[in-house]
């Protein structure tokens, strides 16, 4: 390490997270506003979920870390909300499983430090044309919808609300613009620089 230590910021999530950190990314965005000042690390990982991010908490975020981190934030849900697939297999999760899963994510980062702040990402929407014009035949029963990513966003701000951690509603913030369905992604499901640009601000 060069130099004293930074306040460590720890974006971790599924891939709106691992893609916040390409150009005109959020997470990119939060690097060069806080450059010199603290540290962002990237733990985002495409298609995973909140059953996965539980199997790795201790590794990601062991407690006896000499440094702890200043602030989390934290996306799982749009691979959650996704329908189930009939063989069992895929991302979805249940939503009474979705909010036991995140219950557990907060409460383990906020055993971490008295000074680590959390910050949960609802699930935001998406543009279900678009992605259904994208979706190639083997993945045509994953079944993407704005009312199943209202029902996981919903549940993660209600979830929020009951145990004290500030939630950046998605869902709502990117539909304040009233092109948000082309303006806000690139495929109908990952943020475009537009969709970035919403969240960095909602902070």
């Amino acid at each position: 390490m060069v130099g004293p230590a930074r306040p460590q910021f720890v974006l971790f999530g599924s891939s709106i997270v691992q893609l916040g950190f390409g150009q005109g990314g959020w997470g990119a965005i939060l690097a060069d506003i806080y450059a010199r000042k603290a540290d962002i690390v990237l733990r985002g990982y495409f298609g995973w979920n909140s059953r996965r991010a539980i199997q790795v908490l201790d590794q990601v975020f062991p407690k006896d870390a000499a440094l702890q981190p200043s602030l989390v934030i934290v996306y799982f849900g749009g691979n959650d909300s996704m329908g189930p697939q009939s063989c069992g297999l895929g991302p979805h999760v249940p939503l009474p499983e979705y909010i036991e899963n995140m219950r557990k994510i907060a409460t383990h980062l906020q055993s971490l430090s008295e000074e680590t702040r959390i910050i949960f990402l609802s699930c935001p929407p998406v543009n279900e044309h678009k992605i259904h014009e994208n979706t190639s035949q083997i993945f045509s029963e994953m079944v993407r919808t704005n009312e199943l990513c209202q029902s996981y966003s919903e549940a993660c701000r209600k979830l929020c609300q009951e145990i004290g951690v500030k939630v950046v509603d998605l869902f709502s913030a990117l539909q304040k613009r009233d092109d948000w369905m082309d303006a806000c992604f690139t495929d109908g499901l990952h943020l475009s620089a537009e969709g970035n640009k919403i969240v960095v601000g909602r902070y």
